[in-house]
């Protein structure tokens, strides 16, 4: 297989659309970003939507950018691929947006058409599902969340007239994308396993989508969800015929140019982290892994919220097992939490003293989170502890403020701080900063003990987003959790390089005809090895005593679950 020319992977997150130019050996001769719109509800906070317009629009400009910038021609790009958030994309048979917003508008052509991932309208729905004891929840963790497809058609379909709802086609974004550039609506086995609920090896199930009310997707076999059982793709196979006359038109690139099947966001970060090599201490391990070695390697894409990804068992509260996801006939899960870098800005941009924590950083001509670890470092100074975790002993912090998606799986569960004072100044904002990072990072040993007690041995965790890059919470994650944390050499570009895989796959792939599984298998994980860079090990490094004080906050973590939920059944007994 040929590895000249150049691959583009695009990445379409919670805030903004990136365009990465890829050489063969993983290097990023060009990056560029477009920020997209999200909207809101001021009367409605569980309201999040986007526009496909939007985010096509981004796409075209952040593509012809790198181009741009990197001197490179239409005819060197040999594929490109797509990864983009878990949100419900809505059109109509002809491919035009369709409008998800409530109201008279419901339904009618207009580019408010993505339900976004963190929308969490559809809760009724989703309780109604999770009743139905079908097996389709057992690939999902037991219980389905409302962040999920399904329960988001299902919130259209109660509230969209039946014509209007019969004319509509339903799309993860993944499989959006790849439809709005190529023509070809072959969906992958990615965004329908994982997330519109198609079971492993048996397929659509009639009996599931007849008791919630979607039977119009059985009468018509199931074309408004991408087809009858068979029509899809994992990861990275080419899809119908490449690009599109109008696409390429509109992109900068040429008709025909291979477009890989697309994976979740979360997913190309696994793609583009696990199979790295890593150095320790300046030293590069000589360690080369194996793609049965990613079994023991978590891979967390950590930006607006937390996606956890490893290859999987069956684990309660946690999503999965999902065969083929990534490769074929292997399993993955997917744990998750729904709000940190979101959570953290929320923190700090609502506590009194942001204003100061911004004045500061102009000032000082540095970054917020630096001026807050400079702060947290004067405070064990002046009261004499060793670490920011002894600093905060007494205060304690749950924290899911937008519900729990893993591993307890319950949108219901709320925030919760214990230990306030009557303190408003920057001392205070900064231990709160620390205790949610501390919090963030307990909650991810939550997940991963809950995996590990059902048969997953994980052993490092490969980091990719933004969060990457705050070295403090890194190092949070490797002491609390007690294993090595590997970062990419960029954390801005892991995803995006996971998106630039497919690419390559899909052009080398489409050389040489059909693969059997095992031939793709190998034929993905050497093109990973490839073009991933090498990371940086972070170690486990507490002291004695900041394990026996994160140990007990775990234990304080743990009960403040149990805690919230008896008092939850407490109020709502009261309540009858």
């Amino acid at each position: 297989m040929s590895s000249e020319g150049y691959y583009i992977g695009i990445d379409v997150g919670t805030g903004s659309v990136r365009a990465g130019l890829v050489k063969p050996d993983g290097s990023i001769a060009a990056i560029s970003t477009e920020a997209t719109q999200t909207f809101r509800d001021p009367d409605d906070h569980r309201i999040f939507e986007q526009s496909t317009t939007d985010i096509w629009n981004g796409i075209g400009k952040t593509i012809k950018t790198v181009l741009k910038e990197a001197n490179v021609t239409p005819e060197q790009v040999k594929g490109l691929g797509f990864d983009a958030t878990c949100s419900l994309a809505v059109t109509d048979t002809n491919g035009d947006p369709v409008v998800v917003t409530g109201g008279a508008d419901l339904g009618q052509n207009g580019d408010r058409n993505i339900i976004l991932w963190a929308d969490h309208r559809a809760e009724e729905e989703a309780n109604l599902i999770n009743g139905t004891g079908s097996k389709v929840l057992d690939y999902v963790g037991g219980v389905m969340s409302l962040e999920m497809e399904i329960p988001k058609t299902l919130w259209l379909k109660r509230r969209m007239k039946p014509e209007l709802f019969s004319r509509c086609q339903f799309f993860d974004l993944p499989d959006f994308l790849s439809y709005r550039a190529t023509g070809d609506n072959t969906r992958s086995t990615c965004s329908v396993t994982c997330k519109c609920s198609y079971v492993p090896d048996l397929g659509w199930q009639p009996d599931f989508f007849t008791k919630i009310g979607l039977k119009e997707f059985v009468d018509n076999n199931y074309k408004q969800i991408g087809g009858a059982d068979g029509n899809i793709l994992t990861a990275g196979l080419p899809v119908g015929h490449g690009l599109s006359k109008r696409a390429a038109e509109e992109l900068g690139l040429l008709p025909g140019t291979p477009v890989g099947s697309a994976v979740i966001d979360a997913y190309a970060g696994w793609l583009g982290t696990v199979a790295a090599r890593f150095t320790e201490n300046g030293k590069l391990s000589d360690f080369v892994p194996s793609l049965n070695e990613s079994r023991h390697r978590l891979a967390a894409c950590a930006g607006t919220s937390t996606c956890h990804i490893v290859q999987g068992v069956f684990v309660n509260g946690v999503w999965g097992p999902y065969k083929g996801a990534v490769f074929p006939g292997w399993w993955m899960n997917e744990g998750g939490q729904s709000s940190t870098g979101q959570l953290i800005d929320f923190m700090i941009k609502t506590h009194p003293a942001h204003g100061q924590l911004q004045q500061l950083a102009q000032d000082k001509n540095t970054s917020i989170h630096e001026v807050l670890h400079k702060e947290l470092h004067k405070l064990c100074a002046e009261y004499k502890v060793e670490s920011f975790t002894e600093l905060t002993k007494d205060m304690h912090f749950y924290p899911d403020l937008h519900g729990n998606r893993s591993p307890i799986a319950d949108p219901r569960m709320r925030g919760s701080l214990v230990g306030l004072a009557l303190d408003d100044g920057l001392s205070d904002l900064a231990r709160k900063y620390n205790l949610t990072l501390e919090a963030i990072a307990l909650q991810t040993r939550h997940i991963v003990d809950e995996m590990n007690s059902k048969g997953h041995a994980i052993q490092s965790i490969y980091m990719s987003g933004g969060q990457a890059k705050n070295s403090h919470l890194m190092q949070l994650f490797a002491d609390t959790i007690g294993i090595p944390v590997v970062l990419p050499k960029s954390s801005g570009a892991a995803v995006v390089l996971g998106a630039a895989m497919l690419g390559r796959f899909a052009s080398e792939a489409g050389k040489v005809g059909k693969l059997t599984e095992e031939e793709q298998c190998e034929a993905l994980w050497n093109i990973m090895v490839d073009m991933t860079p090498t990371g940086a090990l972070v170690a486990p490094a507490a002291s004695p005593k900041e394990k026996r004080l994160l140990e007990a906050k775990y234990k304080i973590f743990r009960e403040s679950i149990e805690i919230q939920k008896r008092w939850r059944q407490e109020m709502e007994e009261a309540a009858k």
